[in-house]
């Protein structure tokens, strides 16, 4: 993960609720939030999940396993709770337009009843992970300012604008105090090999095994890819953050095709990947680059790790765990 031992100064809140925290990014941020000194409630549908086990005999970590809908558990969360991050994604971006009602319901109806829960537990800060590579839609310009236009091509997007939205009409009827962040493709430690998202994880998952690594369609698809452990320091920024933006996008601010990513995984694991091309998909933009000035600027955050350097965190980190 690395240091976030200059978090404390940061007045982080004393409590937060982390919704979502059996997941890749959320485990990463509690062990985060424990080591800043922050009480911390972890909501998950499973536990532990990828949580390391021994973090939930930690004194100031309270575990809860329940489902993101379940309005009443949110609220007994929410109780003492300064904060709120909500990390939870019911559904995937390639496989959203097959079933927008499904994820209509399982984010933006449930997003809204966790505003509802946090108006009655009178919490106000919510940092939301949205979308960065799916909210904007075919760039018009490239690297993606947030002003630039949102018009996704995925039921996935969608719902994110629309929850996005809801953040800052709650921020004018209710005082919310919401941050959106707007991530490129967060990949790292703890990322499932077997996934049907993350490109960094699944191709290195195929490489490790031997196989061969698929491409939707020629490899030329351009996308920004952040290590876990800037994600986690924009989220920590952005529980924080007093200034006037309200949507910020994190990423590198660097593009890399698919098949530049395959060769520097290559040669991060000192192989030759075998690559096979299938048909483009409807819901790949051909290029996303997140102009990160913004965040850089007033959060005060940029990000530590290039590309290079977070594959050989994450190839490392793969050679500590037990062989299948």
């Amino acid at each position: 993960m690395g240091s976030f031992a200059d978090a404390r100064p940061l007045a982080l809140p004393a409590r937060v609720l982390v919704l979502g925290a059996g997941g890749f990014l959320g485990s990463h941020l509690v062990e985060a939030l424990l080591a800043a000194g922050c009480s911390v409630v972890a909501y998950s549908r499973q536990l532990p999940g990828l949580l390391p086990p021994p973090l939930l005999e930690h004194p100031d970590l309270e575990a809860v396993q329940a489902d993101f809908g379940a309005q009443e558990r949110l609220v007994e969360a929410l109780a003492r709770c300064e904060a709120c991050v909500h990390l939870i994604s019911t559904t995937l971006p390639q496989s959203s337009n097959a079933a927008p009602i499904a994820d209509v319901q399982g984010n933006l109806v449930s997003s809204l009843q966790l505003l509802d829960a946090m108006q009655q537990a009178g919490v106000k800060r919510l940092v939301f992970a949205s979308s960065g590579g799916t909210v904007y839609g075919i760039p018009e310009r490239v690297p993606l300012p947030e002003s630039h236009a949102t018009q996704p091509i995925c039921a996935y997007g969608i719902t994110k604008v629309a929850i996005e939205q809801h953040l800052l009409l709650r921020e004018r009827l209710e005082a919310l105090q919401p941050r959106i962040l707007r991530f490129s493709n967060p990949y790292g430690e703890r990322q499932r090999l077997d996934a049907a998202q993350g490109a960094v994880a699944v191709f290195m998952g195929r490489v490790l095994r031997g196989e061969a690594v698929t491409l939707w369609g020629d490899g030329s698809v351009v996308r920004d890819y952040l290590h876990v452990s800037d994600a986690v320091s924009a989220i920590l920024a952005a529980l924080v953050h007093q200034g006037p933006g309200r949507v910020f996008n994190i990423g590198s601010g660097e593009g890399v095709s698919l098949l530049q990513l395959v060769e520097a995984i290559g040669a991060v694991l000192a192989c030759r990947p075998e690559v096979i091309v299938q048909p483009a998909r409807a819901c790949d933009v051909p290029i996303n680059v997140l102009d990160i000035a913004l965040a850089r600027t007033e959060l005060n955050w940029n990000p530590q790790l290039g590309l290079k350097a977070g594959l050989h965190r994450f190839a490392a980190y793969l050679q500590t765990l037990p062989k299948p």
